[in-house]
């Protein structure tokens, strides 16, 4: 069975989540212990954490990210979010409220919305369903679009966990846009074993990327620090479909950094 030597995780959480458990110093000395190249931090941006969700104020975290070090510890480190897909049109959490007033309360000389304003400062975004009312009745046709025109949305480089989304569209037609647009299909670690097995979406989905030559990011997903860097339930996968490592964007920091160049993300 072929074996896999990963050097990045490209999605992974800090306290600020709410529902996760170590800091971004904690976890950078995970991904280091581990050997890693590359971390990418990529906390929720999300109606879930906050009661007054539509509080700037709440999202202050994002906006201090050039505080942090590009290289830590010899770890390169990259600024991301993962973000709510709120709507069939693949809107994003945030793109809807507008803020007029900065964290201390002056007029923005120019408009913003939630969204914009809360992740300029990111290298990258991964649009995720959680919460999946928005989407009650849709048909597969309309799940499918939606994961496409997400893709599209400012920042966006990769779709997270779609196998456990709870949402059921065309795999073929969404690895398809994904490759010809030059984006990421997640392969979560996270996501349970049932997902993986001879059956499961995650492993129909990975075969359909090898179809069709579109990239993946193998991610932990981590919660915690112990998590950082482990990928055991992804690579049994891989190895068991003979997944090829060329279209693993996450095999190294060189070839996630050429995947992040060549989706040519735009920022509005």
């Amino acid at each position: 069975m072929r074996s896999y030597s990963l050097k990045c995780d490209c999605h992974t959480h800090t306290l600020y989540s709410r529902h996760a458990y170590s800091t971004i110093a904690e976890n950078v000395r995970a991904a280091k212990e581990q050997g890693l190249e590359l971390l990418a931090s990529t906390d929720h941006f999300s109606g879930m954490l906050f009661p007054d969700w539509r509080d700037l104020r709440n999202y202050q975290y994002f906006s201090g990210y050039q505080m942090w070090p590009r290289v830590w510890d010899g770890v390169t480190l990259l600024h991301g979010a993962e973000v709510d897909i709120t709507g069939l049109d693949g809107s994003l959490f945030g793109e809807d409220v507008p803020v007029s007033c900065t964290t201390v309360g002056q007029p923005f000389p120019r408009p913003w919305n939630l969204f914009s304003h809360t992740t300029r400062n990111c290298d990258f975004l991964i649009a995720s369903v959680h919460g999946v009312q928005f989407a009650s009745g849709c048909t597969k046709e309309q799940a499918t679009q939606m994961y496409c025109s997400a893709m599209m949305r400012p920042r966006v480089l990769l779709i997270g966990h779609p196998g456990r989304s709870g949402v059921e569209f065309n795999i073929d037609e969404v690895v398809k846009f994904a490759r010809d647009h030059h984006r990421l299909i997640e392969l979560n670690e996270h996501s349970g074993d049932r997902f993986y097995g001879q059956d499961g979406v995650c492993r129909q989905i990975a075969e359909a990327c090898m179809r069709y030559g579109t990239q993946v990011a193998v991610d932990t997903d981590a919660h915690i620090c112990t998590n950082i860097g482990r990928f055991s339930r992804v690579e049994k996968m891989l190895g068991e479909i003979d997944f090829p490592e060329e279209l693993i964007a996450t095999r190294d920091r060189k070839a996630f950094e050429q995947a992040l160049k060549s989706a040519q993300l735009s920022a509005e």
